[in-house]
């Protein structure tokens, strides 16, 4: 008898009743009752585990388990195992699966799980291989759609090719896992319309149940629409992108990873625009949990835009700090670097950023080559060619591309710096006659040597690639008559020799008979003319405006000398000092020198052109503190304040002489 007077049995009797009725927390009561009277009842252990286990209480039921680790032993290692992977103890979790003395099916289940979320991806594929092809249960179609979910994280994660596992398209998740893969692979328009398919699966098989509303459905379909969101963004539609992810965002699912997602996309369709939207979107990246719920690549991506908002946004620190951790957790990932380089590139410090880019592609030279196309870049900004050019030379991965080649070209002639041109071209040629001697490429850049080559005047150098040129295809003439050009410099008898095969001038001549192309009309220019209307169409005021206007030329003006009968001067054409009856100007009695002397004076002036020495000239303007004439004449000359001109400066005004004040300290 239990305490209370309550039998053990009748205990048993009430969690048996509470479990298959999925009330556990009713259960839980009674076991507590049971373990009261036997602490040591494994089974009562056991079922409390499992009862905590169904109310979500994982930290309590682990306790239990640890606390009774020797008693249970091995009993429990399914639910230890799941307790861990719930707490996201997702480590302890494989080790415990690991230690099972035996592989049970719902630990394989669960082993799946675990190394799912390890990203093990291979492995995990394994395990559900297994368990789909030698178990067969209600559970098959969860675990092809787990399966799907594995062939999904490889294509976009790992890049690893699709493997046809013969999985079926039945339900919307195995769609949406299909989609999924065949994003990684780059078909995006077949992996739309498979999302498209897997839409309609889902609403179709939704609707059936009357107990779902059209939210529901709405929410079911929030990760379908946001991956469709994704390939339009990818497809450059961005517009139609962002509409689709703000319907997401205004659903608020539950799944905090694909808010998580939705929100990080809408902030690099912003980019450094809508910088306030996106603020707000950046916190919905920061919810609890999230870090469980994406994989690492996902988690990479939203810590680098993150970083990239708080550059837009003006926050140096802020950026330097983000860029700095991601730099600490990836070391070998050039993208923190970039980070900091576009920022101190904002701040104008490019040789800080360079020094930065250097030090990077020297620990890290697996990594190296986009680091030093952005080397390369901030050299040119700063106009040292020359030394951009060096760091594209040392990138092997690109050295021998056509991109590359055309791009150094360029700029060593930019810097008139020919010879390294040359250099580069036959560099490259070297390349491709070692490994794709005779393709289409080779023979394009053969020819663009040759021609690079004779647009500035090195004809000998060019003969060795037009021989080249000329021996692929004998039929050339062009290439032949560039050769022959080229000899003629070096060696006359060889461009007489190679001149043979030039074709003959009947063969070159075209079948046009001469005269005929004289004789022949041509397409002449024709001036038009404006239609004349006749004088009878006419009316009459039209007729005498007509004849108003005539008016006679006027003659030219003849000189007032001019004699019709005399003959007129041959030489009036020309510049009288030029002309040879010029004498010189007559010099004359001598005038007055005006203008000699001091400036101002007037030698032999009449005193009477003296303005001073007139009583009746009035001053220019009032002298200020001076009274001229009576009072009435005083009064009659006041000028209005808002007429009146500014005074005079302190230095050149003249205070009266002022009374003194009677009174006063001291005073009489």
């Amino acid at each position: 008898m239990a305490s209370g007077g309550v039998s053990v049995a009748s205990l048993w009797t009430e969690v048996n009743r509470c479990g298959q009725n999925g009330d556990f927390t009713r259960a839980l009561k009674a076991l507590t009752k049971i373990l009261h009277e036997n602490r040591d009842d494994v089974t009562a252990l056991h079922c409390k585990i499992v009862c905590l286990v169904q109310n979500g209480s994982f930290k309590e039921a682990l306790n239990v388990m640890n606390t009774h680790s020797k008693l249970l032993g091995s009993d429990v290692v399914f639910e230890k195992a799941y307790c861990e992977y719930r707490l996201n103890r997702v480590d302890s979790a494989l080790k415990t699966i690991e230690a099972a003395p035996e592989q049970t099916d719902k630990l394989k289940e669960l082993y799946g799980q675990v190394l799912y979320r390890l990203e093990r991806y291979d492995d995990c594929k394994s395990v559900y291989t297994d368990l789909i092809r030698n178990s067969q249960d209600e559970y098959e179609e969860e675990r092809k759609t787990n399966l799907a979910a594995v062939v999904a994280s490889m294509s976009q994660w790992e890049e690893a090719p699709l493997e046809d596992l013969g999985l079926p398209e039945s339900t919307y998740e195995l769609c949406y896992n299909a989609a999924c893969a065949l994003i990684g692979q780059g078909q995006l328009t077949e992996a739309l319309n498979k999302l498209r398919q897997a839409e309609e699966l889902c609403r179709v098989s939704l609707a059936d149940d009357s107990d779902v509303t059209e939210e529901d459905i709405e929410s079911e379909l929030a990760v379908i629409h946001s991956q469709m969101a994704y390939i339009m963004q990818l497809q450059g539609r961005t517009d139609d992108a962002l509409q689709l992810y703000n319907q997401v965002i205004k659903l608020k699912p539950s799944d905090v990873g694909l808010l998580a997602v939705t929100a990080n996309n809408i902030i690099t369709i912003n980019k450094d625009q809508n910088v306030f939207d996106s603020k707000k979107k950046v916190k919905l990246t920061n919810t609890e949990g999230v870090e469980y719920k994406l994989a690492k690549k996902q988690l990479q991506a939203i810590d680098f835009n993150k970083a990239l908002l708080a550059m837009y946004t003006n926050q140096a620190d802020q950026c330097r700090k983000l860029s700095s951790s991601l730099q600490s957790q990836n070391p070998g990932h050039p993208r923190p670097v970039l980070i900091q380089v576009a920022q101190l590139c904002r701040e104008k410090q490019h040789s800080r950023a360079i020094e930065l880019l250097q030090q990077f592609s020297d620990q890290h030279p697996e990594s190296a080559s986009g680091i030093k196309l952005t080397m390369a870049q901030l050299y040119l900004i700063q106009g040292h060619v020359t030394k951009a050019c060096d760091v594209l030379r040392s990138i092997e991965e690109f050295k021998h591309k056509s991109g590359m080649i055309s791009a150094l070209v360029t700029m060593y002639s930019h810097e008139e710096d020919i010879d390294s041109a040359i250099e580069i071209f036959k560099q490259a040629i070297e390349h491709y006659q070692s490994e794709q001697p005779g393709s289409a490429a080779h023979l394009a850049l053969v020819r663009e040597a040759a021609n690079f080559k004779l647009k500035y005047g090195r004809k000998k150098e060019a003969i060795s690639d037009l021989e080249q040129l000329w021996k692929q295809n004998t039929n050339d003439i062009h290439t032949l008559a560039q050769l022959i050009s080229a000899y003629s410099l070096v060696d006359t008898d060889k461009a007489k020799s190679l001149s043979k095969h030039l074709p003959s001038a009947d063969t070159m001549a075209l079948n046009v008979d001469v005269d005929e192309l004289e004789n022949s009309h041509g397409a002449n220019y024709v001036r038009k003319k404006a239609a004349k209307v006749t004088g009878e169409n006419l009316p009459k005021e039209q007729i005498q405006g007509e004849i108003k206007k005539k008016k006679k030329k006027k003659r030219g003006k003849l000189p007032k000398n001019y004699d019709p009968t005399g003959t007129p001067d041959p030489e009036r054409w020309m510049p009288m000092k030029e002309r040879s009856y010029y004498r010189g100007k007559k010099k004359g009695k001598k005038k007055e020198q005006i203008g000699k002397g001091t400036q101002g004076a007037m030698a032999g002036a009449s005193a009477e052109l003296d303005a001073s020495k007139t009583a009746s000239s009035p001053p220019t303007s009032p002298r200020p503190g001076s009274a001229s004439g009576s009072s009435t004449a005083a009064a009659s000359n006041v000028v209005p304040p808002r007429q009146q001109k500014p005074a005079a400066s302190g230095a050149t005004r003249k205070k009266a002489p002022q009374k003194k004040k009677k009174g006063g300290k001291g005073g009489w």
